[in-house]
């Protein structure tokens, strides 16, 4: 299994997935961390809270089409926000789980996910109308 989580610096996890820097990629096998990779985030995208909602300005939306591409085989998401148009995007391309939690040091949620410890936040996905 792989799981997918945004930092800016490699250490922490990013406060909101699409605008993180990159993405440290996890492959874990029975329970244990076998691999790691970063992966920059290629599809990075800024903008200001509710700018990017789809129809009512077309002229500033984006897709995640290279941020899904990027995260291909992956199954499992920790972040500490994301978008529903992305969280979306990233189901209908296999992944099976988003668990938002909160900022904080990725270690912990590795540790906590494969311990089965990781409380997710009830109301996970970015409330900013995109």
């Amino acid at each position: 299994m792989r799981i997918a989580v945004p930092t800016d610096d490699g250490v922490s996890i990013a406060a909101h997935f699409g605008r993180s820097a990159s993405f440290l990629i996890f492959n874990v096998e029975g329970g244990e961390i076998q691999g790691l990779a970063l992966r920059p985030n290629s599809g990075r995208h800024s903008h200001v809270p509710g700018e990017c909602q789809a129809g009512e300005r077309p002229d500033v939306g984006h897709d995640h089409g290279r941020i899904v591409d990027l995260l291909t085989g992956c199954e499992v998401i920790i972040c500490a926000g994301m978008g529903s148009r992305a969280a979306e995007a990233l189901k209908s391309n296999g992944v099976k789980e988003i668990l938002m939690t909160e900022a904080g040091p990725v270690e912990d949620a590795i540790n906590a996910y494969l311990a089965g410890t990781l409380q997710p936040r009830v109301a996970g996905l970015c409330h900013c109308s995109h």
